[in-house]
């Protein structure tokens, strides 16, 4: 079980108590709404993404130059498609840990306000598979190919 914790403030030379935490039940609180944060930042980080993704394939596609400039819309759909997946994959490993406190916390100290996720990797897949689950392959897959229809069809008219 924990002991009487407290919080603490530090100023330049003093440490001084602020408020004896007893109740076990709100520091469990607590470090569940760290990693409900993290996990939040998470979701909002592939959002931005996807809005990113749209915004710069449209933008290399209205660049007039020769007929191989369409080709570099590729460039952002394939690097934040893996972006993604990436945070995705972070996300997931991250609620695994919430999930983990949650169950665990009432029982063990073990990892007390730990958010190293590391521990859960070898649990979950790999982001080259999340890279094409069903929601990132479908959004980035329909970019990809109306993409890639766009590009054969400019090239073979010649411009």
């Amino acid at each position: 079980m924990l002991p009487l914790v407290a919080i603490i403030t530090v100023s330049r030379s003093e440490v001084r108590f602020v408020e004896q935490v007893p109740d076990r039940q709100k520091l469990v609180i607590e470090e569940l709404k760290s990693v409900q944060n993290i996990i939040n930042r998470m979701a909002s980080n592939s959002f931005q993404l996807k809005a990113w993704t749209v915004t710069l394939v449209v933008g290399t596609l209205l660049l007039k130059g020769d007929r191989f400039q369409s080709f570099i819309a590729f460039i952002p759909i394939i690097a934040f498609w893996y972006l993604d997946a990436y945070f995705l994959w972070l996300e997931r490993l991250y609620r695994r840990l919430y999930d983990w406190i949650r169950l665990n916390r009432p029982t063990t100290d073990e990892h007390f306000f730990d958010m190293n996720y590391k521990r859960f990797i070898k649990d979950e897949q790999s982001r080259l598979r999340i890279m094409f689950s069903l929601t990132l392959g479908w959004f980035y897959g329909s970019i990809f190919v109306l993409c890639l229809i766009y590009v054969v069809f400019t090239v073979a008219r010649g411009g």
